[in-house]
């Protein structure tokens, strides 16, 4: 199931990190385009994987471990990278690390969870805390070498907030479903 079509895009999602990190590490007006480009490509395989997966029949236990982990790794790789060419700075930092430390908090959650069995499905409102955190990453990545009519910055700055916000919220949410299963004899 590996050459199936969702896992493929799933796999490029992984393989384009790199590209994506050293694209974002030379950090010039083109580069942060071509960056966002790679990008959005990498957020758009997140949403067809699944939904091609699902419509095809073509769910796997791969593509259910690959596609959390390929999410997590975008998003990690790009916030760590943004802080260190100062996409991210000051007290935006709060709410990039807000987003990193649920990532761990889920992904450790999951793992717990699988091992007894017990199942931890996305909430809607994850779904669109995802989203969020995409599009404000992706205004991150352009920053001032974005349109001068158009306040792409505090755009970014604002959705990253927006997003932590859900992220405390979910994250809570997951923790206290998984807490349940913890906390029994």
């Amino acid at each position: 199931m590996l050459t199936s079509l969702p896992n493929l895009l799933t796999l490029y999602r992984i393989a384009i990190i790199p590209v994506l990190l050293v694209v974002l590490y030379i950090d010039t007006g083109w580069a942060r385009w071509l960056a966002l480009v790679l990008y959005t490509s990498a957020c758009v395989t997140d949403f067809f994987d699944g939904y091609l997966a699902r419509n095809r029949g073509q769910v796997s236990s791969l593509g259910r471990f690959l596609d959390p982990v390929a999410d997590k790794l975008l998003v990690a790789s790009v916030i760590l990278l943004l802080v260190a060419v100062d996409g991210v700075t000051d007290l935006t930092i709060l709410p990039a690390l807000v987003i990193l430390c649920r990532e761990l908090l889920v992904s450790g959650l999951r793992e717990y969870l699988a091992e007894i069995q017990v199942p931890l499905p996305v909430s809607q409102l994850s779904k669109w805390k995802t989203v969020i955190q995409m599009v404000a990453l992706g205004f991150l990545i352009v920053r001032d070498a974005g349109p001068a009519f158009l306040p792409v910055l505090a755009i970014g700055q604002v959705g990253i907030w927006l997003a932590a916000v859900l992220t405390l919220v979910t994250g809570y949410d997951y923790l206290s479903r998984g807490l349940k299963h913890m906390m029994a004899p």
